[in-house]
């Protein structure tokens, strides 16, 4: 995963008008949503390439469920880490842990499942098609009972997005939410119907090929 600066590429982020900054918005959306419609107790998540934790963090400093979540964020860049931790810090979000890792291997989740609430934001277009199927078709690993896992994936062509949405069809999956074609980013909320599976280590589920 060490090929691309991530860190410059974070900032596009800063561009209201990047494609970047409206998925991230649209992520932050889809994950107020899961939090007001959420029942009273504890929510424990999992973010996969989490980078800075915006897409989280963007939520959780003013939400009022802030204290009921808790669960980790892995990164495997030094810098981006550091930034998620600082601003998990700085928010005093106690419940949350930032380890600086390879969300490609599966013992980087060893010890945060079950989670109830899984983010694969920034992975799908960074891997290879076989490693996006084989990713998902882990994540039940991951998750509990009736979990929710909000993805994305650029919609340029080839557009592979309906395709990911069977993947998870097939791997015990429904879908709540689908982006729009028409928006320049592609984004799904899939819901765990099927028994999740019990969690496996040792399991290469992807690597980044830019």
């Amino acid at each position: 995963m060490r090929g691309r600066d991530w860190v410059q590429w974070h900032e596009d982020y800063a561009d209201p008008s990047s494609a970047l900054s409206q998925r991230l918005a649209a992520v932050q959306r889809q994950i107020r949503a899961y939090l007001d419609e959420r029942p009273p107790g504890p929510v424990r998540l999992l973010s996969m390439c989490a980078g800075q934790g915006r897409d989280l963090l963007g939520v959780l400093t003013d939400h009022p469920r802030r204290h009921d979540v808790s669960g980790r964020l892995v990164e495997l860049d030094p810098r981006l880490a550091a930034d998620a931790r600082a601003s998990v810090v700085a928010a005093g979000l106690t419940g949350l842990e930032v380890r600086e890792a390879d969300a490609g291997e599966s013992d980087s989740y060893a010890g945060a499942t079950p989670a109830d609430l899984v983010l694969a934001c920034g992975v799908f277009g960074n891997i290879t098609d076989l490693d996006i199927r084989q990713t998902i078709d882990f994540l039940p690993r991951l998750c509990a009972p009736g979990a929710t896992v909000i993805w994305t994936r650029t919609r340029e062509a080839p557009d592979l997005v309906p395709t990911v949405c069977d993947w998870f069809a097939a791997s015990g999956f429904a879908l709540r939410f689908l982006s729009d074609p028409s928006e320049p980013y592609g984004m799904g909320v899939h819901t765990l119907i099927d028994p999740p599976n019990p969690f496996a280590s040792r399991k290469r589920l992807f690597t980044f090929v830019r």
